[in-house]
């Protein structure tokens, strides 16, 4: 269910036949959904050994016409990418989430290398819906490590503060008003928001009946897709997914640079 909520997000945002900058790509399930789109993909990830998966199971289908190139990429440095390259960047599977201190910065550089009027869609881990999604295990983990560092946890979205436990996810979650807000202070203008699931994040029985039935399984896909759009609901799911574009630049801004041109 999330896998289809990000990929009716990108079908919503991502221009048909764009170039598309993709982070953290992995083994290509989104590589393959930008295909479709008849996207030009250059293809990034953290690991070697996710681009080298990539490779494997995209070589193989149609789509690997549409990927320009494989690169290794740090989400912090962007740097090697020119101004507006881009028609779109997807940062989708949490690479933010692993940004830390430096998330503000590394959005600033996504929202620089797409056009105007181009757009950044990213997924973060979020921090209510994981909560929600994870109780029984987190509330164990509490009764071992105390209740102080869960709360430290909830209220701040970062698991460092279980960097004493060897087994924990180290990452950042977010809320969806930190995530709309640190958006916002990297110049962004935040166009749409969903989670990446909702009312399918529990009762798998369920859901195995109603996919058996491909009318009911469109019709709750559908009204899925509707739910973890609304506001209410955009702290709910596993992830939190965002859609933001450059601002447009100030008149003061725009009136020098036309002076300078």
């Amino acid at each position: 269910m999330s896998w289809e909520i990000h990929k009716r997000f990108a079908w919503r945002w991502i221009p048909t036949g764009g170039r598309v900058l993709e982070i953290g790509a992995g083994p290509g399930r989104f590589t393959r959904v930008l295909a479709g789109l008849g996207c030009a993909i250059v293809v990034t990830d953290f690991s070697r050994v996710q681009l080298d998966l990539n490779a494997q199971h995209v070589a193989a289908t149609d789509a690997e016409q549409y990927v320009q190139r494989r690169e290794l990429l740090d989400i912090c440095d962007t740097g090697r990418y020119g101004s507006g390259e881009f028609d779109a960047v997807v940062a989708y599977g949490g690479p933010l989430s692993y940004a830390f201190d430096h998330a503000l910065g590394a959005v600033r550089g996504l929202l620089r290398i797409v056009k105007p009027g181009g757009v950044v869609l990213a997924s973060v881990m979020s921090t209510v819906g994981t909560w929600r999604h994870l109780l029984p295990a987190i509330t164990g983990w509490a009764e071992v490590h105390g209740e102080d560092a869960n709360d430290a946890i909830l209220r701040t979205g970062d698991f460092r503060q279980a960097m004493t436990d060897q087994h924990a996810h180290v990452c950042r979650m977010f809320r969806w008003s930190e995530i709309s807000t640190l958006a916002r202070d990297a110049g962004g203008v935040v166009l749409d928001g969903s989670a990446s699931n909702w009312a399918s994040l529990a009762d798998p029985e369920v859901l195995a009946r109603i996919e058996a039935d491909p009318d009911r399984w469109r019709r709750f896909l559908d009204h899925e897709e509707d739910a973890c759009r609304q506001p209410g609901a955009r702290d709910g799911g596993t992830h939190t997914l965002i859609a933001v574009q450059p601002a447009p630049p100030r008149r003061q801004d725009a009136m020098a640079v036309n002076a300078d041109a």
